[in-house]
């Protein structure tokens, strides 16, 4: 059995896969992915704040559960 390192890209595309199949949030699905792999927290953490996209699509689910506060947002 092959060891796959653990990059940002496919890091993202397992949490991807991950909120698809268990339709849950982002967070939940790091959470998840974090005790099923042994991986630590802050691990995955230092991985998120590397992929802009990740990151920025974490902290606005942390804004929508009121977790994080509110950024501003150029009107659309």
């Amino acid at each position: 059995m092959m060891i796959q390192k653990l990059t940002p890209v496919n890091f993202y595309a397992d949490i991807e896969a991950l909120v698809c199949e268990l339709r849950t949030d982002y967070m939940d699905a790091v959470v998840h992915y974090c005790e099923k792999n042994n991986l630590e927290i802050e691990t995955a953490a230092a991985i998120i704040k590397s992929n802009g996209k990740f990151k920025a699509i974490i902290q606005n689910e942390g804004e929508e559960l009121n977790l994080l506060p509110k950024t501003a947002k150029l009107p659309l």
